[in-house]
């Protein structure tokens, strides 16, 4: 790697973990270094990764984001992202989160994955994730920028963990007794009042489709999936934002309902 890349990794790395210890964001990535690609963006993530792990955390899990053709028409991309769930951004159903700790958040509905068996590419498929899940539940992932006012291209979200913060599950149902996982409709709610609705068919067809392409898209980084990981596997609605004194709540008919409170 030419020494001009290695240094704008570095740099990019050091600049999103500082916007976060600061809560203070910073100018998109892109913008400073255009040149900086996909695969700058994945090293800068798992530098930082890597800095978290160093520091006690531990990875429980993936999310996969861009699922939805719409959000990757947006953006003018082709396939999802992902990004790393670490123990510290897990948030207790039904808890408080400070709001001050975050950019600016928003929030997502999302059918969690659990695994008990392992999933590693090449060569995955939506069944093999079936097979390998223990149970689901119903999440809100927070997501968050360290990218001011949200301005990012794909490469500005993957280097920023691609823009997770915080993850928090309902109760887990078994495999054998949850409902049709492509045919499960949320509502998210804000304060009590319904501001989104989503089928989890908008999520490639089948939430399973998108573990199934995040257990494929590791194998280029030596890595799979492994027994106990958690899933998020993408968003059912549109991500409305969330301040200090609100409360989200989705609900996942059958599959049940989870909330979170900000502070």
């Amino acid at each position: 790697m030419r020494p001009a890349a290695t240094r704008r990794r570095v740099e990019a790395a050091r600049l999103l973990r500082e916007a976060e210890r600061r809560t203070a964001p910073v100018e998109p990535l892109t913008t400073r270094w255009p040149a900086l690609d996909l695969a700058d963006a994945y090293a800068v993530q798992q530098d930082n990764i890597s800095h978290r792990l160093a520091t006690g955390s531990t990875v429980i899990g993936h999310k996969v984001g861009l699922t939805s053709a719409s959000m990757r028409n947006l953006l003018g991309v082709h396939e999802p992202d992902f990004g790393h769930l670490l123990d510290d951004m897990v948030h207790r159903d039904g808890g408080a989160v400070r709001a001050a700790r975050y950019c600016a958040p928003r929030v997502e509905p999302e059918i969690c994955f659990r695994l008990a068996r392992p999933l590693h590419g090449p060569g995955v498929t939506l069944s093999d994730v079936l097979a390998a899940t223990d149970a689901v539940a119903p999440a809100l992932e927070i997501v968050d920028s360290r990218i001011r006012d949200w301005r990012i291209t794909l490469a500005d979200t993957v280097a920023d963990n691609a823009s997770s913060a915080g993850l928090v599950c309902g109760s887990w149902t078994p495999m054998a007794y949850a409902p049709d996982l492509a045919a499960v409709n949320v509502d998210l709610l804000v304060d009590g009042s319904r501001v989104a609705t989503g089928s989890s068919n908008e999520v490639m067809g089948h939430p399973a489709a998108a573990v199934a392409w995040l257990a494929n898209a590791l194998t280029a980084y030596g890595k799979g999936l492994d027994p106990g990981h958690v899933i998020l596997p993408g968003a059912i609605t549109t991500a409305p934002f969330i301040a200090a004194g609100q409360k989200a709540e989705a609900r996942f008919g059958a599959l049940g309902s989870v909330s979170v409170s900000f502070i």
